[in-house]
């Protein structure tokens, strides 16, 4: 069920792009032809698009699965970050464990939310629950803080890097998609010399429309997810650098203000 989404996604991204390329860049009025749809009237596009072949359709499903999953993860990636400005999130919380206010750290928790909030939080719980146990050493202890920490970032870190696998993925599969359209286009091309060896150019024409096409159309999907893929890696690697910085000075608080 975790995945319904991404195959809600997928699936109405082709349906769409099928839609628009059978109805909207196939409609009769297009194409001089009319309902035969192989010559697109002179300077129209969205004709000419469409003689690029069934594989156009493919490529804009892509792009539109790339472009969805790209907004999906700004959105994720916002609401992780949390409410508030982290940087100040973590001097106030720093600042109430050092005074030893763990019941204030908590509600600053409460109030920032998001994955490294949600981290803190778990620690801080553990340590409170931990700190005035006579059973528990001072190595124990902080073995039990480690490993809310580790538990807490194990649930949050996959939220992170959630479906940027599919962005990667769209990156190296539309330019086979695009190549795959350009040879089909190609063959296409030199299938219209014919048997006579004289040209048909009205094949050969719809061939190198065909090959072109989707070679833009999958140098199009690439790039927007390349870029995409880039930009979201990069921003939560920095984030959870930050969690990291954010989680070792929680440590260093904890372990010295931890009892025998």
């Amino acid at each position: 069920m975790k995945n319904l989404f991404n195959i809600i996604v997928v699936v109405l991204a082709l349906a769409v792009s099928y839609v628009i390329y059978q109805f909207y860049f196939g409609d009769p009025s297009n194409f001089k032809d009319g309902e035969i749809r192989k010559e697109p009237i002179p300077g129209n596009i969205v004709g000419m698009i469409y003689t690029g072949g069934p594989i156009v359709a493919i490529l804009m499903g892509l792009i539109i699965i790339a472009t969805t999953f790209a907004i999906e993860r700004e959105l994720s990636i916002n609401k992780a970050r949390g409410k508030g400005d982290i940087s100040m999130y973590i001097k106030r919380t720093v600042d109430n464990l050092i005074k030893g206010s763990y019941d204030d750290a908590l509600k600053e928790c409460e109030k920032q939310r998001g994955s490294l909030a949600n981290i803190m939080r778990a620690s801080i719980e553990r340590f409170k629950d931990v700190k005035d146990d006579p059973e528990l050493d001072k190595e124990k202890k902080m073995s039990e803080v480690q490993r809310a920490i580790d538990e807490a970032t194990n649930l949050e870190t996959p939220l992170l890097e959630k479906n940027l696998v599919i962005l990667s993925t769209i990156a190296s599969i539309s330019v086979l998609f695009g190549l795959l359209g350009t040879t089909i286009g190609m063959i296409r091309a030199f299938s219209a010399f014919g048997d006579t060896g004289t040209v048909d150019a009205s094949q050969l024409a719809v061939g190198i429309s065909e090959a072109l096409y989707n070679t833009a159309g999958g140098l199009g999907g690439a790039i927007i997810a390349i870029v995409a893929y880039n930009f979201f890696t990069t921003k939560v690697d920095n984030y959870v650098y930050m969690i990291d910085e954010a989680i070792l000075n929680v440590t260093q608080i904890f372990t010295a203000n931890v009892k025998q």
